[in-house]
């Protein structure tokens, strides 16, 4: 793994929650960076999570981190890198990190420092999913985020740019449609499943249950659909 060190792993296993730890560099190496590591961590929640209960665990982070330290901008671009390294596109995240000056000393997303020296630490849950994820019993996440809308509100079209194609597509979805349900559409027209999507827009992931005029996306703008390589949906 080269340089990428900082992750402790607790015997031969998958990495536990609470002894996934980053060591802190010394002060003399403290700026030095690393190319982020190519690498998906493993590890295991103490309390298992359903896809949808994760994906509300990182929405509260992302939503708070801000407010208590560093710089937004630098959490929209962590959160953006995030996302893209999920999806195993670390060329994407890489450049987001070089293009908004944040250094991995230990080649991990856990801990960052902006150019100014403010550190920034992302929770491993945040970064991937947990080895013991559950499935709800319906095999949805939550009968909520599918549901079609009482009103449909006004019809919007949408510009998408794919990252599996790097190609721009247009989707013809309402303004009071949810995320999960422009998914659907986008998987109908695509053939791209819902659960391999990840839709960002203006520095920030949008949630299932989020309408899309609660999105307020602006007319021409471009929603960024990082899409996964995993065959299979996280078991």
């Amino acid at each position: 793994m080269g340089g990428c060190i900082g992750i402790t792993r607790s015997g031969s296993g998958p990495i536990e929650e609470s002894s996934a730890t980053v060591s802190r560099p010394n002060s003399g190496g403290l700026r030095k960076n690393q190319s982020l590591c190519h690498e998906t961590i493993r590890w295991k929640s103490d309390v298992p999570l359903t896809e949808g209960q994760l994906r509300s665990k990182r929405d509260e982070f992302w939503d708070t981190a801000p407010a208590f330290e560093g710089r937004k901008e630098i959490w929209d671009a962590l959160r953006a890198a995030a996302v893209a390294a999920e999806a195993m596109d670390f060329q994407l995240a890489q450049a987001i990190l070089d293009g908004a000056s944040v250094s991995v000393p230990n080649g991990y997303l856990t801990e960052c420092y902006d150019e100014w020296g403010t550190r920034y630490q992302v929770p491993i849950y945040c970064l991937s999913p947990p080895i013991n994820m559950v499935k709800e019993a319906s095999g949805r996440d939550s009968p909520a985020e599918w549901s079609e809308p009482v009103e449909g509100g006004t019809e919007v079209s949408l510009r998408l740019r794919l990252s599996n194609t790097c190609k721009d597509v247009d989707l013809a979805v309402y303004s009071r449609h949810t995320v999960a349900q422009c998914k659907n559409k986008l998987h109908a027209q695509e053939n791209i499943e819902p659960w391999r999507q990840r839709w960002f827009y203006g520095g920030k992931l949008l949630g299932d249950r989020l309408l899309i005029e609660e999105a307020k996306i602006t007319a021409g703008y471009i929603v960024q659909v990082i899409v996964s390589t995993d065959p299979q949906p996280p078991s």
